[in-house]
């Protein structure tokens, strides 16, 4: 039974269920402020549930790639859309700042790793 990691939280769900449908059971939208009442329902047109994800997942959906190659999203960011986005095994998933999300921080060096904060100890 795989675990996501997110905000401090592990939330155990189920391989092959969708993560914006984990972290919203769990109480944990992947949405910023208002964004959690103005967004597309995990249609994947919106691109306000868009996060950092760590972790075996599916790849990206054409509608996910299409809708991050559209401002304010970068398709280069590494940023994936949660309604779009099937949980293969444990996750560390971060939102960053942002009504979509989209503010993402520098840590091109740790690319593929858990956050700091959460990483396994030896």
């Amino acid at each position: 039974m795989p675990t996501v990691h997110f905000r401090g939280r592990e939330i155990e769900c189920d391989r092959g269920d969708v993560l914006r449908d984990v972290l919203r059971a769990a109480g944990e939208p992947p949405h910023n402020g208002h964004s959690s009442w103005f967004n597309c329902r995990g249609g994947g047109s919106c691109g306000t549930c868009a996060v950092r994800v760590r972790g075996p997942v599916t790849y990206r959906t054409k509608k996910e790639r299409r809708r991050l190659r559209f401002p304010p999203h970068d398709p280069d960011s590494g940023l994936r859309l949660a309604c779009q986005t099937v949980v293969l095994g444990d996750l560390w998933v971060e939102k960053y700042p942002g009504f979509w999300g989209q503010h993402v921080e520098g840590d091109e060096d740790r690319a593929g790793e858990p956050p700091e904060a959460e990483r396994p100890t030896d």
